[in-house]
């Protein structure tokens, strides 16, 4: 017997269904000091680093006199 992809119904009407891909899953650890946490991390590092230069462009004090002026 072999699998179809389609289904006849009655009054032979053609029903196609979508095959289901295979699943993969993939086993790799995602936790702890791997290189995705390390790039993750640089990358989280360097969105702060540009915005705090771009908040001292624009108010024209750092960090600390930006929060101390509130």
């Amino acid at each position: 017997m072999t699998a179809r992809s389609y289904v006849v119904e009655e009054g032979n009407r053609l029903n196609n269904y979508a095959i289901e891909p295979k699943m993969y899953v993939d086993g790799s650890k995602k936790f702890g000091f791997t290189e995705y946490a390390e790039k993750f991390n640089g990358r989280l590092a360097m969105i702060g680093f540009v915005s705090l230069m771009v908040l001292e462009a624009i108010t024209g004090h750092g960090l600390v006199g930006w929060l101390t002026n509130l």
